[in-house]
């Protein structure tokens, strides 16, 4: 259960991180109407994908890695 629990929570906070660093860097799709929440749902964003990595089981951790060196 903890698997696809964390690798949602991956998949949502990477979302988040792209839409709102988008919007900081560029002005889209929100117009940067405001830079404080623009920062603070980047951070948020992050830690979530921290949490999410953080309690994904080692094993999984390890193969990911892996494939992507190979």
């Amino acid at each position: 259960m903890s698997k696809p629990l964390a690798i949602t929570g991956l998949v949502a906070s990477g979302l988040i991180v792209i839409l709102f660093l988008a919007d900081l860097i560029a002005g889209f799709p929100f117009g940067r109407v405001s830079m404080f929440f623009d920062v603070a749902f980047l951070l948020g964003g992050l830690v979530v994908a921290y949490l999410s990595w953080s309690i994904m089981p080692p094993a999984s951790r390890s193969k990911a890695g892996s494939a992507a060196a190979g």
